[in-house]
């Protein structure tokens, strides 16, 4: 998935630091979807997948008007209901942007978002 900073992507935007280039919020956000698109082969109909952990090392800034690709390896053998991910980004000149892991749990979609509304409910 290949992503172009823009203004609003920024550390300065999302309020984490003062500098005009990609800020690692956005860029976990990046990496979290491309694990959403690869967990697809591992979910069954009725589940989804939520994220659990997040290990990432930003590594170096990208400007506004620079583009990232962002990949997620799925596990080669996945068992039970985590899933880890090898997480990358890479800028156009080839440069690792990002490395790290991200896991994330199959759930069944509707008992998930029942429990979290029952908790907004109990407030």
């Amino acid at each position: 998935m290949r992503h172009e900073v823009t203004p609003d992507d920024t550390a300065a935007a999302l309020g984490s630091g003062d500098v005009p280039v990609l800020a690692t919020p956005r860029l976990i956000a990046w990496l979290e979807a491309a694990t959403v698109r690869a967990a697809r082969p591992s979910t069954g109909a009725g589940s989804t997948t939520v994220g659990t952990a997040v290990r990432v090392r930003h590594l170096r800034p990208t400007a506004v008007g620079g583009a990232v690709e962002v990949s997620a390896q799925a596990p080669a053998d996945p068992t039970g209901r985590r899933l880890t991910f090898q997480v990358r980004a890479v800028d156009d000149s080839g440069e690792l942007v990002a490395t790290g892991e991200i896991e994330r749990a199959v759930v069944d979609r509707d008992r998930f978002v029942a429990a979290a509304a029952g908790q907004v409910s109990d407030r």
